[in-house]
């Protein structure tokens, strides 16, 4: 098998358990994984719009719309106005920054376990490549 072959079965065969256990972190705090990257997306970068949540998790505006919902019906979220009349931007509520800083704690600790025995420096050099990866798909 070649290199390249062998990377993306060993891709596809870590990102379905990843995030299943994920998921099982997840739940004993109400949340699934992807109301977590929404959670995640703006704590870390403010407030954004609908497709810009979607641009950011390469998925489509209708599954982002229904997770953005479930999150501001769970008060995690709110709507807020954007430049014009029609954007709406989205925002961490307080609880939403309380609930997020509370998670986080689980998901460290879910990712350092899970990062066990590779050096920082390891990390770092993967990080890169992924990115680097990504962007080779966008050409």
């Amino acid at each position: 098998m070649k290199p390249a072959q062998e990377f993306f079965q060993e891709l596809i065969r870590l990102y379905r358990p990843f995030e299943n256990q994920l998921n099982v972190q997840l739940s004993g705090h109400g949340l699934h994984r992807a109301q977590w990257t929404i959670l995640y997306n703006l704590y870390h970068n403010g407030p954004a719009s609908s497709v810009e949540i979607s641009h950011y998790q390469s998925v489509e505006k209708p599954t982002i719309t229904r997770t953005v919902h479930q999150l501001e019906e769970a008060g995690y979220i709110e709507r807020i106005p954007g430049k014009d009349r029609r954007e709406k931007r989205i925002q961490l509520t307080k609880l939403g920054v309380e609930v997020y800083e509370d998670v986080r704690k689980t998901i460290d600790r879910f990712e350092q376990g899970i990062m066990e025995g590779i050096s920082e420096e390891k990390q770092i050099e993967m990080i890169e490549l992924m990115k680097q990866i990504k962007g080779n798909m966008k050409g």
